[in-house]
């Protein structure tokens, strides 16, 4: 245990001292500034551009999502996740480490050029969070986490990432494995990062865009904007599972685009009874289960 404890208090301090590096000194490997600066270029956008022109520039929950925005990815790491991920592959190595297994790479890419591994570690990712968030939808218990996302009524950049912390937790769970077997860390590719967060800030934007024929590789504003929609196909847990890509929703059946759904009311039943502040929000999936 002492070893673990060790390792939780090196992962909070280090990334405390990670944390004031980022915000201290601006440098292009910076996800600080590159959030902010992806931000405000696509918030810009929707002003200049906007796809529902009676939506007000400051929407609705406008600060809250930009305060979900900074929590879910800088300020839960500091507060727990870091540390407590860090302590959990430590002891899931260990525990592999009993039955003799000392290595999880099946797939050695580090021989592959840079191009091959970031394609590999783009689709794989990606299909991997497609399940996930297929999960999310699907399964009562996670769903009721996934609501926080789902409570937007006015879609917004800074929806993006205006979710629950157990979101993060069961993707990057999810995703441990098969990508520490092709031989990828969780950290690999910034660029990557950052086109993902690129995408996923257009995707939730107030702007018309659909990229041609690319729409069914890449997703887009309008076909996410029928994942938040209100009233959904009959029978149906959720459509256009799509992160990055909505290739996967083609592939398997789930993509729904029935018009481009403009003025769609989002969000799901009852959803104005919802919890419309952070904390109730973020206690809401445990204090429902008490009453």
């Amino acid at each position: 245990m002492e070893k673990y404890f060790k390792i939780f208090l090196d992962g909070y301090y280090g990334y405390w001292n990670y944390l004031k590096s980022e915000i201290l000194y601006p440098s292009w490997q910076n996800y600080f500034y590159w959030l902010v600066g992806l931000s405000l270029l696509v918030w810009l956008l929707e002003i200049v551009f906007p796809w529902r022109k009676n939506q007000p520039i400051i929407r609705k929950d406008f600060w809250l999502d930009a305060f979900y925005m900074f929590f879910n990815f800088f300020l839960f790491s500091l507060i727990v996740y870091n540390s407590l991920s860090n302590v959990f592959v430590e002891a899931f190595n260990d525990f592999l480490g009993l039955f003799g297994i000392t290595n999880l790479v099946a797939i050695e890419v580090n021989s592959w050029p840079t191009w091959g591994q970031f394609l590999l570690m783009f689709l794989v990712a990606d299909f991997i969070q497609w399940n996930t968030h297929r999960l999310l939808h699907r399964v009562p218990w996670l769903w009721e986490f996934h609501k926080v996302h789902h409570s937007v009524e006015q879609m917004g950049f800074a929806a993006h990432l205006r979710y629950h912390w157990m979101e993060t937790i069961v993707y990057k769970s999810i995703q441990y494995v098969p990508l520490a077997m092709i031989g990828f860390g969780l950290d690999d590719f910034f660029i990557l990062h950052i086109f993902t967060i690129a995408i996923g800030h257009l995707n939730h934007a107030n702007i018309r865009l659909t990229y041609g024929p690319l729409k069914y590789i890449l997703n887009n504003p309008v076909m996410h904007l029928w994942h938040h929609a209100k009233h959904l196909p009959e029978g149906s847990h959720g459509v256009n599972y799509g992160i990055s890509l909505s290739i996967w929703d083609y592939l398997f059946g789930t993509a729904y685009i029935p018009n481009e759904g403009r003025d769609e009311p989002l969000g799901f039943e009852k959803v104005e009874e919802f919890p419309k502040t952070f904390w109730s929000q973020i206690f809401y999936p445990w204090l429902r289960k008490k009453s």
